[in-house]
């Protein structure tokens, strides 16, 4: 074959930056929603990618990679989120909540005044044609999700609330880790998605400064490793309530293997179960 009709890796990379040059979306790339983040990530979560989310218990990172969800499901992306820590209503309510600024309590009582009752049937509309998927997680581990990304329609990115639920408990916590996050990095480059999986850092209130670290990961470094973008979720006012911090909500980058690391800004509406990019709060 000629040089003039060679089609290589070489050529297509070059016709992606030609292309993110003159404006277009970097290909292959899907954002997050959150623009302060999506920067940082040079445009969002890439295919092939494994994304660990990780902060405290409480600290919010169901709520968050949910709204990961939301947004990147109504900017186009085709997304699936996989919980087993909530039954699948309870995610609904959630991503009304959410979305309609709205107490989760008066949702379920029907006790919304008027506007915010208009709030979430517009919200309700508009999600019809934007909802992720959502379901539960099924029991087998990896190889059982392995089965579910198979059987799904077309999907650019994943989300798996949380790690813990695709242990096998056969290995002891570290080890499990461990080959939880080899099988699910195979995963995202098997399947050319983006996967993103939350994960519990039960241990960060026994210190003084409770931000997460990439050794609280654990694994026997194995997320440190095989993750291409660790974030860790740190709310202060969880371990400091008196003082006036309430939301103030930082999300480290801890680790990026394309691009930098730092933290960006968000904000936490805790009656909505809502975070907001402090940057870009009206979205």
């Amino acid at each position: 074959m000629s040089r003039a009709t060679d089609i290589s890796p070489l050529s297509v990379l070059l016709s992606r930056v030609d292309a993110v040059t003159d404006g277009q979306p970097p290909t292959g790339s899907f954002a997050t929603g959150f623009p302060s983040l999506d920067k940082m990530l040079g445009g969002g979560v890439r295919r092939g990618d494994l994304i660990v989310l990780g902060g405290d218990v409480a600290s919010g990172k169901s709520a968050l990679a949910l709204a990961f969800a939301i947004r990147a499901s109504m900017g186009g992306t085709r997304v699936a989120f996989l919980t087993a820590e909530m039954a699948v209503e309870r995610v609904l309510e959630r991503v009304i909540a959410i979305e309609a600024r709205a107490r989760i309590d008066e949702l379920r009582l029907g006790t919304l005044d008027e506007a915010t009752r208009a709030q979430a049937g517009a919200v309700a509309l508009k999600l019809r044609e934007h909802l992720p998927i959502i379901d539960g997680i099924a029991e087998g581990g990896v190889e059982a999700l392995s089965t579910i990304v198979s059987e799904l329609p077309d999907i650019d990115l994943l989300i798996v609330d949380s790690m813990s639920a695709l242990a096998s408990g056969e290995l002891g916590i570290d080890d499990d880790t461990a080959d939880v996050v080899r099988r699910l990095k195979q995963l995202a480059m098997t399947a050319g998605i983006a996967l993103l999986v939350t994960a519990p850092l039960p241990n960060l209130a026994a210190r003084a400064d409770r931000r997460p670290a990439l050794d609280d990961f654990g694994g026997r470094g194995c997320i440190k490793q095989h993750a291409d973008v660790v974030l860790g979720l740190f709310r202060q006012d969880m371990y400091e309530p008196a003082r006036d911090i309430a939301g103030a909500t930082e999300l480290l980058v801890l680790k990026n293997r394309n691009g930098p690391t730092g933290y960006v800004d968000l904000y936490f509406y805790a009656q909505w179960m809502r975070f907001e990019d402090m940057l870009d709060p009206d979205r």
